[in-house]
């Protein structure tokens, strides 16, 4: 009888032997499956990701304001590079200001060098940052209040190569107060 009892537990023993073996094979086994299908999974992901931020169209870049003061010798230069000549773009000012700025509007001069050539051409503007019916336009977080004011639509470049962007800031009050960061953006009309 107890050899019997032996018998039966060293087969028992052995079974679980077995199982536990086969249990850790089968998690090592999903484990190494998780482990290399997860990184397959992710790839495509990260790739459609990374296309809808690569073929964008879009062109921004800000420059900071000295002490919060734009003066007027302080003129901003943005240099950007064009290689779709047949798109249209919409080129954008960006302003940044606190609430302090004294003003419902800010006149500028915008001027373009294309690639390739001396001459250059400018345009003034006068961008809309406030109403008296709404306040504040654009976008805002605390006292600071960003603006992209639309200033060319639909515009054609006619070059590939690089653009030469200055910004000047034509107001009357020398230096103009409350100014963070001016800036252009370019982007692809869709």
């Amino acid at each position: 009888m107890v050899r019997g009892y032996n018998k039966l537990r060293d087969e028992a023993t052995n079974h679980n032997i077995f199982m536990s073996e086969t249990v850790n094979q089968r998690e090592t086994t999903i484990s190494k499956h998780a482990f290399f299908s997860c990184p397959l999974f992710l790839v495509p992901c990260f790739l459609f990701l990374a296309s809808c931020t690569l073929t964008t169209g879009v062109f921004e870049k800000n420059i900071a304001v000295p002490n919060q003061q734009w003066g007027s010798s302080f003129k901003p230069e943005i240099n950007f590079t064009i290689k779709d000549t047949l798109s249209l773009y919409n080129i954008y000012v960006v302003l940044r200001h606190t609430e302090a700025y004294n003003y419902n509007n800010i006149w500028i001069k915008a001027t373009v060098q294309e690639p390739g050539d001396h001459a250059t051409k400018s345009q003034q503007y006068d961008l809309t940052l406030a109403t008296n019916g709404k306040g504040w336009l654009g976008s805002a977080m605390d006292d600071i209040y960003e603006n992209r004011v639309l200033i060319q639509p639909e515009t054609k470049f006619k070059k590939a190569g690089d653009y030469h962007f200055t910004i000047e800031q034509l107001m009357r009050e020398d230096p103009l107060k409350h100014i963070l960061n001016v800036g252009i953006r370019v982007e692809k009309v869709k």
